[in-house]
């Protein structure tokens, strides 16, 4: 069988190559404590799982492309509540099944022959936009620079290749937040060139400072802005893959003519649930804070042997300078952190610690990091 071009010459999903040492040192008898992958384990709110059963309807039929209206509904109350802005549901919102194929399938419904994407950062954005036939552009994200991309040093002629330019903030892996004035550039960016700005917000609810992030979608003028968010980070609802698409309608649009034929719409009764975890903030202020527990064991650990984090005050994540050599020596011990080269080219150097593990967990890796001082 011949394997798509494309596919063949990927290097492989780094996080697999994680996988991998993590079976190893479990066959060696090891106890993994993992930081590496930053997907949530704390516990689903029981409101959302208990909803689950009463979602399902006696007869299954499949999902609409477009998303139910109550979802819809409830995504576009949120955005209003949290960031201000009203949306109109069923012109401005389209549900996803998490945010992951919404980035990896978006480069399909836009022009252009460059998907710029932002280094250190998620591998997605850029794989999606291979497959879709696209070319990558790397714009860098330099500590000195806030880890925000200099827009102004894409010359112009760049820009008018450009059908699709990804941000991600909070951002994964630096933990770095976004002024708006970032966005209303890039906005700006997007329109004088007919590009589309897609924001990934996916950790806009983690957060540590006194405010919170802001979103693409607080730009005056949303022509050609879309912001992405999910379920999966700020309701614990991973494995529910839940999120939405929300902004231009006629980028909007798009994604309804798209979506039809790629059967990503959610289920049902994952809808529903998601409408009520929308709805809620309580769950999501206690989740805040059981991540600002362990994030202050950790620090407080990791500044015992030195090691500083160099990102900003939100997320999930430790962007760790300096830490490369650490993520190795600690892998040896069962401690299990992602090293910045996983990010591409603007993480060499980094480490990134996922806070996922349980409080209890975090203070036991705690006491290990600081046997090293």
């Amino acid at each position: 069988m011949k394997p798509s071009p494309v596919l063949a010459a990927m290097a492989q999903y780094p996080f697999t190559r994680l996988t991998e040492a993590k079976r190893q040192l479990a066959a060696a008898g090891v106890e993994i404590i993992d930081f590496g992958i930053g997907e949530p384990r704390e516990r689903t709110p029981d409101f959302l799982r208990e909803a689950v059963a009463r979602s399902i309807e006696p007869t299954s039929a499949y999902p609409v492309a477009e998303g139910l209206a109550e979802l819809r509904a409830s995504a576009a109350g949120w955005v209003g509540r949290r960031f201000g802005v009203d949306l109109d549901p069923g012109r401005e919102v389209i549900p996803t099944l998490g945010s992951k194929e919404a980035i990896f399938h978006l480069p399909q419904v836009v022009g252009g022959d460059l998907v710029a994407v932002t280094t250190p950062g998620y591998p997605v954005p850029a794989r999606g936009a291979l497959f879709a036939g696209k070319q990558v552009l790397e714009l860098p994200l330099a500590p000195g620079h806030g880890f925000l991309p200099d827009l102004d040093a894409v010359p112009a002629d760049t820009w008018a290749r450009v059908g699709l330019l990804w941000l991600n903030y909070p951002n994964n892996p630096t933990a770095a937040v976004a002024p708006l004035s970032l966005y209303e550039h890039a906005a700006a960016l997007a329109r004088e060139h007919d590009f589309l700005l897609a924001s990934d917000e996916a950790y806009s609810e983690i957060y540590f400072g006194d405010d919170p992030p802001v979103s693409a979608l607080q730009v005056a003028d949303r022509t050609n802005v879309v912001a992405l968010n999910t379920l999966s980070k700020r309701s614990a609802m991973a494995g529910f893959r839940s999120g939405f698409v929300a902004g231009d309608p006629e980028a909007i649009a798009l994604l309804k003519a798209y979506r039809p034929n790629v059967g990503v719409a959610p289920q049902d009764f994952i809808q529903r649930v998601a409408a009520l975890a929308w709805d809620d903030e309580d769950h999501v202020v206690a989740m805040r804070a059981i991540y600002a527990a362990k994030r202050e064991v950790l620090l407080d650990a990791l500044g015992a042997i030195g090691v500083e984090h160099a990102g900003g005050d939100a997320t999930m994540f430790l962007w760790l300078a300096g830490a490369e050599p650490l993520a190795a020596d600690l892998l040896e011990q069962g401690v299990v952190l992602a090293p910045g080269s996983f990010f591409g080219p603007g993480g060499e150097g980094f480490a990134r610690l996922a806070l996922v593990p349980s409080l209890e967990v975090c203070e036991r890796a705690g006491a290990l990091i600081r046997s090293r001082a």
